[in-house]
């Protein structure tokens, strides 16, 4: 089992998996899943807290801080749910945003993490909608009829966190809460916001589901062509420092997000001089992240370059029109060490 704590700095070995249990519960028992102080207000939307030039403001740093050590776990959960660690992390960055909004409306005497958790299941689900919609694959008023993701892109041990993405959305949180997480009965019905009875017939569902599937293929999606174009072109000249010729490639409306950082206009942001500041040996580089065409950042460890962290792009137009970086999220990419290709320089 990958451990969802796991530095960039640590070596990737195999982790007992009974001392991984061990620590998920006891992370989810700390009294800092408790948050003092909540403010007297609601935050009615995102640029409350993010500043005119896309940073976010102190008091969501200080709430950041307050759950660092809940955010692998929530990030592992979001991971299984959506199929992907990079989607899962865009929906741990939304459900934070929707708690801290709402943090009038949490009982700080009450442990934050299954409150956080009901957030982002509800985000999950809501993603996953959207994701059946999209495709127009079926009608998705009841969350129950949202059809299971495709084929497996997690190749990520144990085998239960392989194959939950077989299981329709609520038969995976319930195996997962249940199994992975070993939330009680009472307490996964409470974040999913059903009852114990329901939750006991979705696990019995889920259960007997993984003991028949098969082994799941991979997916294989060929990357845009045009994309792939543009993807090479900022690799060379973000490996030569070339930042007017990647402005080049930028459109002039470029929304940019770093997780946990900037959400705003690309033109308005240190993107570049932040990564030129750097004092590690690193370069970008081409990788497959299950079955999609990233950036990686791969910093040199002592006689190789390993994955940091990760970046997409989304080209509009031949230029490119949205930038998503998780540089600031350590817990991704040992998570993701198993669905990871880097392609040859």
């Amino acid at each position: 089992m990958s451990k969802a704590g796991l530095s960039l700095q640590q070596p990737a070995g195999e982790i007992d998996e009974m001392a991984a249990v061990g620590v998920e519960k006891e992370s989810r028992n700390r009294e800092m899943s408790r948050i003092p102080g909540a403010p007297a207000y609601v935050y009615t939307d995102m640029g409350d807290h993010i500043s005119p030039a896309g940073g976010f403001d102190a008091r969501y740093v200080a709430f950041l801080e307050t759950i660092s050590q809940l955010r692998p776990s929530l990030h592992r959960y979001c991971s299984r749910m959506t199929g992907s660690v990079l989607d899962g992390e865009d929906v741990v960055q939304d459900a934070l945003f929707e708690a801290y909004r709402k943090l009038d409306q949490f009982d700080d005497s009450r442990p934050v993490a299954p409150w956080v958790f009901r957030i982002a299941h509800n985000r999950c689900v809501d993603f996953l909608r959207r994701k059946a919609r999209d495709t127009a694959e079926v009608n998705v008023a009841d969350p129950e009829s949202i059809p299971a993701a495709g084929a497996v892109s997690l190749e990520i041990r144990p085998a239960i966190e392989r194959l939950v993405l077989t299981l329709p959305p609520k038969e995976r949180a319930c195996v997962l809460l249940k199994e992975v997480f070993e939330y009680s009965l009472e307490e996964i019905a409470e974040l999913i916001g059903s009852s114990v009875g329901a939750v006991k017939s979705a696990l019995n569902r889920g259960r007997s589901k993984l003991n028949s599937t098969p082994p799941a293929a991979q997916p294989s999606r060929k990357p845009d062509p045009e994309l792939k174009r543009v993807l090479k072109l900022y690799i060379e000249r973000f490996n030569r420092r070339d930042w007017d010729g990647l402005r080049e490639l930028i459109s002039a409306d470029a929304q940019l997000r770093v997780a946990d950082a900037f959400r705003g206009r690309f033109a308005d942001s240190p993107y570049f001089s932040n990564y030129e500041r750097w004092s590690m040996p690193w370069k970008l580089g081409l990788a497959d992240v299950g079955d999609e065409t990233v950036l990686v950042v791969l910093r040199r460890d002592v006689d190789t370059f390993t994955p940091y962290s990760f970046v997409r792009l989304h080209v509009r137009d031949q230029h490119i029109d949205r930038i998503a970086d998780y540089s600031h999220c350590p817990w991704i990419a040992p998570l993701a060490e198993d669905v990871v290709r880097v392609h040859a320089s």
